[in-house]
């Protein structure tokens, strides 16, 4: 694949001029998928040329043109959609049923802004002015540069080019190194779909060559970042200097709490499923779960039970329910996780270790329980396959307690008490709340968080406004 593809710029695929090698690995066995030349500086800013000339023509476009080109990338993603599940999972590790829920997920993002895009409305405002009016217009941003995190490596890079190229900006994107070959596939369906030269860009490799270019140069004028809350507060000091719009999805630490009155099995069921997927290797994945003391024995047992029944393998093989973690740093900081658990006198009721198998990066799911809040499990964003469960008595405490971390991206709750549910949602300090669910993304809903996990949305009618300046015009007869 990448020998086929690697660089997209002006409209073509090309070689990186880099002496620099991009390897992939597949964190299941720890063997290479592939290599690439990287792109260097000169490449990135080639890019950016690109997409500087193809502004005023793609700006330029009607709604209606940019819509029909984007429902044809949809139809083009469709076409290969089983290759594109397998190089997600050889490339993220994920189960082939997750990889390809991602793909489907990622083509939703099209079809959505497709229709987004013939639906930029203005508005009148009367004016106090005789004989004047008021209106309100949007206009592109201009050029955009995107960056994506590794763990959705389809997803991501979908949500930030559907909206951009719906509202008529152009891109230059830089995917993680670790999965380059998802960013790539999307790229040949833009591709095949006819998008015009130099409205998107791909440019893979290290960061000082494909990422500082593109924060330094004043012709970038938007930044979409998915990634960590330190990178996110590095690109804000770095983009200062030429005020650059800014939205970013960073991270999570998601709390759960389950209400004494909660279905137990319903409850344990979807956060089981959910807190496992990708290996909990998930933004918005519940990390820290807050049980009535009523319910808390029941619930650690059941949640252990369930974890240990999880098939934990490679993830093309059939029936796995969990891959491995992408590289051998995060099993490191599994690890870490769970020694600072029992050195506070945590319990590891299952799990909490490495799994050996195939060379992989594989880690137990696990389970800690009696833990203080001061433990890492839960006073820091895992980003692994474990579960924190601690007790409490009344909500006198539970509120300090679930908000008082910086990160407010996403948080659940389980209870079957309506005028708990509004209490619940009303309190929680998050951009997202799922009461009794935890599905939270799709291209029709904003996504996103507050704090120190982002600004801005991605998602819903409320996604394509960030790639889009409100212009007031008063016109006077």
């Amino acid at each position: 694949m990448y020998d086929n593809f690697e660089q997209f710029i002006d409209g073509k695929w090309c070689t990186g001029s880099s002496s620099v090698t991009v390897q992939v690995s597949d964190p299941g066995n720890d063997q290479p998928l592939g290599e690439m030349q990287a792109a260097s500086r000169a490449d990135t800013l080639r890019a950016l040329a690109s997409a500087e000339r193809a502004l005023s023509g793609w700006k330029a476009t009607a709604g209606w043109d940019r819509a029909a080109l984007l429902q044809k990338v949809a139809a083009e993603m469709v076409t290969i959609t089983a290759r594109a599940a397998l190089t997600i999972s050889q490339e993220s590790g994920k189960p082939l049923a997750q990889a390809k829920r991602e793909w489907e997920l990622s083509v939703d993002q099209f079809i959505w802004y497709a229709e987004e895009a013939r639906r930029l409305y203005g508005r009148i405002v009367e004016s106090r002015v005789p004989g004047g009016r008021c209106e309100v217009s949007h206009e592109p941003v201009g050029v955009v540069a995107a960056f994506t995190a590794w763990n959705f490596p389809v997803v991501l890079v979908a949500r930030k080019l559907a909206p951009a190229l719906a509202a008529g900006c152009t891109v230059v994107l830089r995917p993680s190194s670790e999965v380059p070959g998802c960013a790539m596939l999307i790229f040949e369906c833009l591709r095949r779909a006819g998008l015009p030269a130099g409205v998107a860009n791909l440019v893979i490799g290290p960061a000082a060559d494909t990422y500082q270019p593109l924060i330094e140069a004043p012709q970038v004028r938007k930044v979409s970042l998915t990634g960590s809350t330190r990178l996110g507060q590095q690109m804000i000091r770095d983009s200062a200097a030429t005020i650059k719009r800014l939205s970013m999805e960073l991270g999570g630490n998601a709390p759960v709490i389950v209400y004494a009155d909660a279905d137990i099995e319903k409850a344990l069921d979807l956060s089981v499923a959910t807190k496992f997927a990708n290996c909990g290797q998930v933004c918005v994945t519940g990390d820290r779960f807050y049980v009535h003391e009523s319910l808390y024995a029941q619930f650690v047992e059941g949640f252990a039970r369930r974890a240990s029944q999880l098939k934990v393998g490679y993830g093309q093989d059939e029936g796995t329910q969990m891959g491995p973690l992408i590289n051998a740093q995060r099993l490191q900081a599994m690890e870490a996780i769970v020694a600072d658990a029992r050195q506070r006198g945590g319990r590891v009721v299952t799990g909490g270790e490495r799994i050996s198998l195939n060379g992989g990066h594989f880690f137990a799911p696990t389970v800690l329980a009696d833990l203080p809040d001061e433990a890492l499990a839960i006073a820091e964003e895992n980003f692994g396959p474990i579960a924190a469960i601690t007790a409490f008595s009344d909500t006198d405490d539970l509120w300090q307690r679930v908000n008082g971390s910086e990160y407010a991206l996403s948080a659940y709750a389980f209870t079957r008490d309506p005028a708990l549910i509004r209490e619940t949602a009303a309190r929680l300090e998050a951009g997202m709340v799922g009461i009794n669910s935890y599905a939270l993304a799709a291209a029709e809903v904003p996504f996103g968080g507050s704090k120190a996990s982002g600004m801005g949305r991605e998602g819903g009618s409320e996604g394509i406004h960030d790639y889009l300046n409100v212009k007031l015009t008063q016109v006077v007869l």
